[in-house]
């Protein structure tokens, strides 16, 4: 028999990892289930996904905004200093083909800084329990030195001029990858070394991400090196870079100088 969760005993980084973790599961059965294409499974996945958390979060933290990629925006959020950003399926396209690198995107915002991230994994068994992988902004990983070959991690369909340029100058290996999620996390599983975005985002598709990168002791900032900024009117956020600290200086004086650098 299943037992309630009381949400007076669950602190809010035990919450977002529980929360990212089930939608995971729930996103694993649907994908299972068979009943579904690869297009309209997106769809099922994302929006059975959002009901699950936004549900969740509205009986867990009542009193807190919300703000996530498949809801209608609800500015009252603007006047709240604890908001949380979803995304029920950061890269729906590589959920819909069955691939593992998609991921789940719970994370807390407080008075816009990312305070809380939890991006849980679900394709990508790591312990080898079937239960998938969660990163999580409390619990942190020990982070390998850098390789002597670099690797930066860019999108496997639209690599950003940005990222090619750095790797050219860097002799750097591209690791094509799908979604942001697992892009951000890839740096903290020893996959790539440098996570470069420049080809537009939203506040869903980072703040999770960046709030468990930053936990780990990774440099997370605009591409012009300005810091990244949550729970604003406009909710595009169009760049990002995300690398160990001793790389951050040096990629983006490579961006600025390129003239690079975007609004």
């Amino acid at each position: 028999m299943n037992t309630r969760i009381d949400p007076k005993s669950m602190g809010d980084a035990d919450l977002a990892a529980h929360l990212a973790e089930v939608a995971g599961r729930i996103l694993l059965n649907i994908r299972a289930s068979g009943l579904f294409e690869a297009k309209a499974l997106g769809k099922a996945g994302d929006q059975t996904a959002n009901q699950f958390l936004i549900h969740a979060l509205r009986e867990m933290r009542g009193t807190d905004g919300i703000l996530s990629e498949e809801e209608k925006d609800n500015l009252a959020r603007l006047d709240q200093s604890r908001v949380w950003i979803v995304d029920p399926v950061d890269g729906t396209r590589e959920y819909g083909e069955e691939r593992a690198d998609w991921a789940v995107h719970v994370g807390l915002a407080i008075d816009g800084q990312p305070a809380i991230g939890a991006v849980a994994l679900p394709g990508l068994d790591l312990a080898g329990t079937g239960q998938g992988t969660v990163l999580r902004s409390d619990r942190l990983r020990p982070i390998p030195p850098a390789p002597e070959k670099l690797r930066i991690v860019v999108s496997r369909t639209r690599p950003a001029a940005e990222a090619v340029a750095v790797a050219k100058c860097l002799d750097a290996e591209l690791v094509p990858m799908g979604s942001a999620g697992a892009k951000a996390m890839a740096v903290i599983l020893d996959q790539a070394d440098i996570y470069l975005h420049s080809g537009g985002q939203y506040e869903w598709d980072s703040m999770a991400p960046v709030a468990v990168a930053q936990a780990h002791g990774l440099h997370c900032s605009r591409i012009d090196g300005s810091p990244l900024i949550y729970n604003q009117r406009d909710v595009y956020l169009p760049d990002l870079l995300i690398c160990r600290k001793e790389h951050a200086g040096t990629v983006l004086e490579m961006i600025a100088a390129a003239s690079f650098t975007r609004g």
